[in-house]
C-alpha cells in the first residue's frame, strides 16, 4: 500500500488533495444531508470516507484548513467543528498525525497575499496544472502543495 498524505477543506463540500507515489489526485466530496438522514450523519459518512481513503493508502498525515476567525453563522461553526472533531478522531484511532493550517497561511504560499478570494486560489492552482471545480478544491490543493514544501 502506498503512502500518502491527505489535505482538505472542510465542510459539507470538502475539498480534497491527496499525494501518493509522486501522483496527485484531487476532487471534491459532498456530504450533504438528505431528508432520510438523521442530523449528524454528515460527519459520520465523513468519517467513513476517511476511513475508506485509509484502505487504500497508507495516510502518514493529515493537514487541514485550520478556520481562526468565527464562521459566518453558529450554524457554519457547528458544522466546520463537527469536520475538524471528526479529523481528529479519526487521526487519534490510526495514530496518524494532523494539523490545521490557518486559512492565510495557505493563500499567502499559493498566492502571495493572504487575503486572496476564490478566484485567486483556483488560478493558483490552475497554474500549477490543475483544473480545480471550485475553490473547495482549489485550497486543498494549496494546502497539500504548503505540506509538500513544508513538511
Amino acid at each position: 500500500m502506498s503512502r500518502a498524505l491527505l489535505a482538505l477543506d472542510l465542510g459539507t463540500t470538502t475539498g480534497w488533495a491527496l499525494s501518493s507515489n509522486g501522483e496527485i489526485r484531487s476532487g471534491t466530496i459532498s456530504f450533504k444531508d438528505t431528508r432520510f438522514d438523521s442530523k449528524d450523519s454528515r460527519f459520520t459518512k465523513f468519517f467513513r470516507w476517511l476511513q475508506n481513503q485509509k484502505a487504500h493508502y497508507d495516510i502518514e498525515s493529515i493537514v487541514y484548513e485550520g478556520v481562526t476567525m468565527m464562521p459566518k453563522s453558529s450554524a457554519s461553526a457547528h458544522c466546520y467543528g463537527g469536520f475538524m472533531g471528526a479529523v481528529q478522531m479519526f487521526g487519534d484511532k490510526y495514530e496518524i498525525p494532523y494539523e490545521g493550517v490557518p486559512v492565510g497561511t495557505i493563500k499567502k504560499f499559493a498566492t502571495g497575499k493572504g487575503n486572496a478570494n476564490k478566484e485567486d486560489m483556483i488560478r493558483a492552482m490552475k497554474g500549477r496544472g490543475h483544473q480545480p471545480v471550485d475553490d473547495n478544491e482549489a485550497d486543498a490543493l494549496a494546502l497539500l502543495y504548503w505540506r509538500l514544501g513544508n513538511g
